[in-house]
């Protein structure tokens, strides 16, 4: 009995194994094909954002797979984009005997046969702007025409007419260029621009700033760093010195359509040769999150700040927040609208200057409201109409000031 016992025991053992072999089966085959689908949402990520390298080297990872006749397709594709023409042809042949191609696939096969695997050269744009404007404040001129201080009885001192809003009209020369320094998409730009007044000629500004991005791949995720140095020049004399580091990534986290969420972490550091006590490093941590569909662009910026003061500055460290939003749409016959408004907060953390009769801590509020309407004239080439207001309200009366800009502007990207 107790023999007979056990061999039921074995056939039921093995009916359940029958039983659960091919649920087993199913569960791995369903892993697998999540595993692959991720890696390909991957590759296809890296090609949107110019990282062809990492995304050829995420495909080849698919293409073990005879299923994977996409994975094939896009991997043959890359290649052909990275010049690799005899990795392409490999590839295609591969595919065209490994699968049935649908018309679409062989179409598009043919046609990148017919048009060839060029090596992959760097692209690169440069953008020439060239404008005239009005200024009602060049020099941040105070919005109060008089001090008043506080020994014991208040004084009131007339601001020198050099502390009051002056107004020019101004000439501007702006010059930028972008270029790809591989094919994974490390990218170099340099800017610059110069501004010359009419009559405030000590008011003349120059900037120059350069830089490069890395993008690398950390834990499925895309962070670009980048490194930006620059000078600025007032009335020909060297005024500030700065460099930046920076880090962006987008997490990934589920969002609505066309929107994308990029979190910014960033060091800045500023040097005043001609002024003393001035020097500070602020660190920076910005969320910013954009909005596309079709004509329409949309975006909202908000940061934390904290400067450092370095050498005794007038006031010592500081804390403040900044957010922005701005709207764009492209509307009929060649023109685009664009609106946008900023606000940025600064709170001292010491008194000013107590040994100059102004012990208030400082606190600093600047709104700028800026309005863009822009004309395609040709293929590359645009003008644009530009008016911006700022408002800079502060505890301290002096340092409140106004300003009014209005530019028109050339703009010629060229080839």
């Amino acid at each position: 009995m107790s023999k007979r016992i056990e061999l039921a025991g074995l056939w039921v053992a093995l009916f359940a194994a029958l039983l659960a072999a091919p649920a087993a089966q199913a569960q791995a085959d369903g892993a697998r094909e999540a595993a692959e689908a991720q890696i390909y949402q991957e590759a296809m990520e890296a090609l949107a954002e110019g990282r062809r390298t990492d995304a050829s080297e995420l495909l080849r990872r698919l293409v073990a797979n005879p299923q994977q006749a996409g994975a094939l397709l896009d991997l043959a594709l890359t290649q052909c984009g990275l010049g690799n023409a005899d990795e392409a042809e490999r590839l295609f042949a591969m595919l065209e005997t490994r699968v049935q191609l649908s018309p679409s696939m062989m179409i598009l096969i043919a046609e990148t046969r017919e048009a060839g695997c060029r090596p992959w050269k760097p692209a690169s744009t440069t953008t020439l702007t060239v404008g005239r404007g009005i200024d009602q404040n060049v020099n941040q001129g105070a919005s109060v025409s008089s001090l008043v201080v506080d020994a014991g009885v208040p004084v009131e001192l007339p601001l020198l007419p050099d502390f009051l809003p002056r107004h020019d009209q101004y000439s501007v020369l702006g010059l930028e260029h972008m270029r790809e320094l591989t094919p994974n998409g490390s990218i170099a730009y340099l800017q610059s621009q110069w501004r010359r007044n009419d009559s405030l000629r000590q008011y003349d500004t120059a900037a120059m700033f350069g830089g490069i991005e890395l993008p690398w791949r950390v834990l499925r995720t895309t962070v670009r760093t980048s490194l930006n140095l620059g000078a600025v020049t007032l009335g020909r004399r060297l005024y500030q010195r700065q460099g930046q580091l920076q880090a962006r990534v987008a997490p990934a986290i589920p969002l609505p359509a066309n929107t994308q969420l990029n979190l910014v972490a960033g060091a800045s550091w500023y040097d005043y040769p001609t002024l003393t006590n001035f020097n500070a490093l602020t660190l920076e941590g910005r969320a910013v999150l954009t909005w596309r569909d079709g004509p329409l662009f949309a975006s909202a910026n908000a940061a934390l700040l904290n400067e450092h003061a370095r050498a005794g500055r007038p006031g010592g460290n500081r804390h403040g927040n900044y957010a922005s939003l701005l709207l764009r749409r492209a509307l009929p016959a060649n023109f685009t609208a664009e609106a946008a408004w900023t606000r940025q907060s600064w709170d001292s953390a010491l008194p000013y200057a107590p040994e100059l009769l102004i012990p208030a801590v400082r606190a600093q509020r600047t709104t700028v409201a800026r309005a863009a309407l822009s004309y395609q004239l040709v293929k590359g080439q645009t003008l644009q109409l530009e008016a911006r207001a700022v408002q800079n309200k502060e505890n301290i009366p002096i340092f409140q000031y106004n300003d009014r800009v209005l530019q028109l502007s050339w703009q010629w990207q060229l080839p």
